[in-house]
């Protein structure tokens, strides 16, 4: 029979393998399902947007979902995935991400609610650093053997030598044991029966659901499930979560609300509808009538705009939002110079980002710039000051997006958060001054 959930999942195309028996399982009672988050960083990107989205279509459907932070498993770093060692973080650093992780995922899961299937929030290294290796290797360790470990494919691929893989060190090697003790404990403590992932995960899970089995022999009702969704992968082949400046992060501090919005409004029309089912909540009717009207109006971006709404007021807010579309909107607004003003200097900066900047003293300004100065003398931006003079001859310069002649000059009153000027030369050439 299937699942709500599961099937709530599929057609998002959110379910890559699956264990005979979850959806049984699910359909049975309410069932406590986990997910890992390795605090490899003090933030989390939009990578670990697709688990999070996981737990919280877990929650919409009445089971209770467990975000696991690895604080354990996170100074010996996952092997899957990676040709190479990872370096290991002091214990310092660690518990930074850790503190950092819990806070981004409190904005998504209410830990402190009451509800019978209230989300809770754990960290492996509570119950592991009291676990000497003795006691590890007698009790956990005896449970699985090598070659199970070996056929392992994060395994295998290391351990090949192909493609740059390096070998892989004992400690990386016990990384599915200590992931796999994760799930028994949860299992025991928590009556936990299921872990999902990303498919690249489906080693480690099912080394999980093997120890809850072993570690409970003769237990009948010991069962254990896995669930894995796809990796996400951008239609070009390049790697999902990143923009020409990084990693796109969850945090304003590491990703304006700004950058972020921009980075699902340019996607490609492929990967916006793949996106939309992802990475929103919309039904699949609001869905199939969205990618209906883009396909009829591809130019008007229905696709990438609703995508784009819906994520940047999930992650951030729908406050945020309206500040993003009205800096994205800024540049052709028929009243930039008042609009522009309203921007915050972080704002500014990022509706600017990569054009030409030239500092000018203060005083400069304060004595009043001329033109030829401004485009020319102090700034370079234009290659010589007859060049300058041709280009105010044109009628093609603007001072904050108002035309200007060779008779105008610049002082303190042009200045955008007190600091700042934005000159054009026609449509596609822009340049910022910034006062010192």
């Amino acid at each position: 029979m299937a699942n709500a959930f599961v099937e709530e999942l599929r057609w998002r195309g959110m379910v890559h393998d699956i264990m005979p028996g979850t959806e049984e399982q699910l359909d049975k009672e309410m069932t406590s399902a986990y997910i890992g988050f390795d605090p490899t960083s003090d933030s989390l990107h939009i990578g670990s947007l697709v688990p999070i989205i996981l737990l919280v279509h877990l929650e919409k459907a009445g089971h209770r979902p467990v975000a696991l932070i690895g604080g354990a498993t996170g100074m010996i770093g996952d092997p899957s995935g990676k040709s190479d060692e990872r370096n290991l973080l002091d214990e310092a650093t660690l518990n930074n991400n850790v503190a950092g992780i819990k806070s981004v995922l409190s904005r998504f899961l209410d830990f402190n609610s009451t509800a019978k299937n209230a989300p809770v929030l754990v960290n492996n290294y509570d119950w592991m650093k009291t676990f000497s290796f003795i006691d590890f290797a007698r009790d956990v360790g005896k449970r699985i053997t090598v070659n199970y470990m070996m056929a392992k494919d994060s395994v295998k691929k290391r351990l090949s030598g192909e493609e740059g893989n390096v070998g892989m060190s004992f400690t990386e090697f016990t990384y599915q044991l200590i992931q796999g003790y994760d799930f028994y404990h949860l299992h025991k403590t928590m009556n936990c029966k299921l872990q999902m992932g990303g498919s690249d995960q489906w080693g480690n899970i099912t080394t999980g659901t093997e120890l809850v089995r072993r570690m409970n022999v003769g237990d009948d009702k010991a069962k254990a499930y896995a669930m894995t969704c796809p990796l996400i992968t951008k239609a070009d082949g390049s790697k999902f979560g990143k923009s020409e400046g990084g990693n796109v992060w969850l945090d304003i501090d590491k990703t304006s609300v700004y950058k972020f919005y921009q980075f699902w409004l340019n996607s490609s029309d492929e990967d916006a509808e793949k996106y939309i089912k992802i990475f929103t909540f919309l039904d699949k009717e609001t869905i199939d009538a969205l990618v209906k009207e883009h396909k009829e109006n591809p130019g008007f971006r229905a696709l990438q705009k609703r995508l784009a709404e819906e994520v940047t007021t999930f992650v951030h807010s729908k406050e945020a939002l309206d500040n993003a579309i009205k800096a994205s909107g800024i540049l052709f607004s028929k009243d930039f110079k008042n609009e522009i003003r309203e921007l915050d200097e972080r704002l500014f900066l990022d509706v600017f980002e990569g054009v030409p900047q030239a500092e000018v003293s203060m005083d400069k300004i304060e004595a009043g710039l001329d033109m030829i100065a401004a485009l020319s003398a102090e700034t370079d931006f234009l290659g010589s000051n007859g060049e300058a003079r041709r280009a105010l001859k044109e009628n093609s310069v603007s001072v904050n997006k108002d035309k200007v002649t060779d008779a105008y000059t610049i002082t303190t009153e042009d200045l955008i958060n007190d600091k700042y000027i934005v000159i054009n030369r026609g449509k596609k050439s822009t340049f910022i001054i910034k006062a010192i």
